[in-house]
């Protein structure tokens, strides 16, 4: 599904990435470690098609339609509702079903009974659960997960533990943590940056 060869990013004259290489099969999930500032969330960014490299080659094998991307910003419109947000998204994605869809994952993600209310009323969890209702909407092939567990409650990770467990062989997962032994049980490969 991925495969990267020798991936630099520089900002201005800094290196943010160096000499990254890496292979992830399809249906794999690729576990990226490191401490802050070490390019992570950079690299996802880049596997996002979001940015470019400075230099290396990526090769994704998804279209971009297929792929589904979390970052640290949630990317959903404060003003709307959760509904609102992911009716945008699921016209945009072209989502067949949407509706049922969308109302599987809000009940899903305990966020059904809230599912009306702008999403500025949200606690920072919150938007955290819709935002991955935002990129789990169009059951995309790859999943790219920039520190999925942050502002997440122990309800919310438990939820989310088992959400990625459901989903590891069907898709391909490539995700940033602080915190490898909470995803150590399906992880088939780790790429650590320093």
């Amino acid at each position: 599904m991925i495969r990267a060869r020798a991936i630099e990013k520089r900002f201005g004259r800094g290196p943010v990435l160096r000499d990254v290489s890496f292979d992830v099969e399809r249906g794999g999930t690729l576990v990226v470690t490191g401490p802050n500032g070490s390019g992570k969330t950079t690299l996802m960014r880049i596997v996002a098609g979001l940015v470019a490299p400075s230099r290396g080659n990526l090769e994704v094998g998804v279209d971009r339609s297929k792929l589904g991307f979390l970052s640290h910003e949630p990317l959903v419109y404060r003003e709307l509702t959760a509904v609102e947000n992911l009716d945008l998204f699921g016209r945009l994605y072209r989502v067949p079903e949407r509706r049922e869809r969308i109302g599987m994952l809000l009940e899903r993600f305990g966020l059904w009974e809230v599912r009306n209310e702008r999403v500025s009323t949200y606690s920072r969890g919150m938007t955290q659960r819709l935002a991955l209702c935002r990129t789990l909407l169009h059951e995309s092939e790859l999943l790219v997960l920039d520190e999925p567990f942050s502002a997440l409650d122990e309800a919310g990770a438990a939820l989310l533990d088992r959400e990625l467990e459901e989903l590891v062989g069907k898709r391909t997962l490539v995700l940033t943590t602080h915190d490898p032994a909470r995803v150590e049980r399906y992880t088939t490969s780790k790429l650590a940056l320093a």
